[in-house]
Formats: C-alpha cells, structure tokens, sequence
C-alpha cells in the first residue's frame, strides 16, 4: 500500500500544482491592454466567477480614463460582480456612480434601477430597520420618473409595491408593540402613519381599525366616529368594520314637501 502511494505521488502534485496555476491563472495586471482585460473579465462574469470578474473590472475602473467608452461598462459590470458575491452595498455603489458620471450613457437606466435593486437585497425582513428599504424605494421611484419609456418599468414598480407593503407591514407591527402594552398613544402615531403614507396597501384597512380600537380604549368618541366614518367609506360592506364600528348609522328621512 506505501509503495502503490508513493508511485501516484509524483501525478498528485503535478495535479496539485495544476490546480493551483488554474486557480491563479487570471491576473488583471498580467493583461497588455484594456480592451483585453475588460473582454476577460466579461468572460468571467458569465462564468460566475466573481472573484476574478470583481478584480478584473475594479482594475479597470481605476485604470480607465474618463471619457473612455468601456468605464461606464466596467462600472455596470462591477456591480454585477458584486452582486454575485451578495456584496449588495459595494455593488449600488458602483451602479450608481454610471448615472452620476455617465447619465447619457444607456446604461444609465439599467445601472439606476439596479442600484435600487441592490439596496433591497439589503432589507432582509419588513420588522428590522427599514433604512436600506427606503433608499430602494427612493432610488427606484426616481428611476420610474428618470426613465419612463425603460423595459424595466414593470419590474421596478412590482419591487416599488412589495418594499411599500412592508414599509406600511413594518409601521403597523411598531403600532401592535405599543398598543399590546396598551400604550396608545404612540401605537396610534403609526396607525395613522400608515393609513396617510401606505393608504393602498392591505395594511391600511388594518391600521383603520386598530385605531378604533386605540381611540375606545382611551376614550376618544369622536376620533372613533370619524374613524369608523372612514372605514365604511372605504371598506363598505366589511365584516371587520361592521364588527369594530357597528352597522351604520341610519340617514335621516328627507322631509316631504
């Protein structure tokens, strides 16, 4: 058995050795000109190799000059690379420096949409901070404006409807936390905050009620009215409003002539 391993030593190092010049085989610095290297580096980003695709295109970023065609390019394709490595901040940065630098470029509207696209990633759940959230649903609602006629559009305004749906989920659970602890007056801050700033979003109609329900506990009679006005303007018909606000109230009879 020691004999048989010592015979295939020689062919393991030779593969090992392989592997590893396969492993450093590219080298950004190594390439004579950019044109080759930005053609390399697009190879492997298709390849998804990250690594190599990040190193290629940040060499070329800091190399190109200004008013080169291939730096807005390199810029688009770094983010992408990012993105492939889940590195979600480093690639909106570089998305966003193709509109800033480059906004006749047409890589400006794909470049602007996928900057928002990125800072989404970033918000992993509707409860934790929104920040990250709100810059996507600026950056995107901006590329909507900036980029009417982009085939993009659609796409933009599906993530703009889920980031204000949990935008709208995220202030209605921070009013439950403070109505459970029945402290009811912040819990109606953010009721009301989403019924004014998500009034389309399926939260809206919650929010509605558990301000009733605030507004009762503390006593509020006309808030409550005016609140349950609401409700049956908007939600008429509704089980849950005529559970929380009763049925409505009967209109007086016009006199006879």
């Amino acid at each position: 058995m020691k004999g048989s391993l010592h015979r295939h030593l020689p062919a393991l190092v030779l593969l090992t050795l392989l592997a590893a010049c396969h492993h450093q085989a590219f080298v950004p610095a190594k390439f004579p000109s950019n044109d080759l290297l930005f053609s390399a580096s697009v190879k492997q980003l298709q390849a998804r190799h990250w690594d190599n695709a990040v190193n290629g295109f940040e060499r070329l970023t800091t190399n190109l000059p200004a008013r080169d065609p291939l730096l807005p390019e390199s810029f688009y394709y770094l983010g992408k690379a990012y993105q492939g490595r889940h590195e979600y901040i480093l690639a909106a940065q570089a998305f966003s420096r193709v509109p800033e630098s480059f906004p006749e470029d047409s890589l400006a509207a794909p470049a602007t949409f996928e900057t928002g696209m990125s800072y989404s990633k970033l918000w992993k759940k509707p409860t934790l901070d929104s920040e990250y959230g709100q810059t996507a649903l600026s950056t995107l609602s901006s590329f909507l404006v900036a980029y009417p006629d982009s085939p993009l559009h659609a796409k933009a305004q599906a993530e703009i409807d889920r980031l204000t749906e949990w935008l709208a989920t995220k202030n209605y659970e921070d009013g439950m936390f403070y109505l459970r602890r029945k402290a009811y007056d912040p819990s109606i801050i953010y009721f009301k905050d989403v019924v004014r700033l998500y009034p389309t979003t399926k939260h809206a109609e919650m929010a509605l009620l558990r301000l009733v329900e605030a507004y009762g506990k503390i006593k509020y009679k006309e808030e409550v009215a005016e609140t349950c006005a609401t409700l049956r303007e908007k939600y008429a018909g509704d089980k849950q409003v005529t559970d929380a606000c009763g049925p409505a109230p009967a209109t007086a009879a016009a006199p006879k002539p």
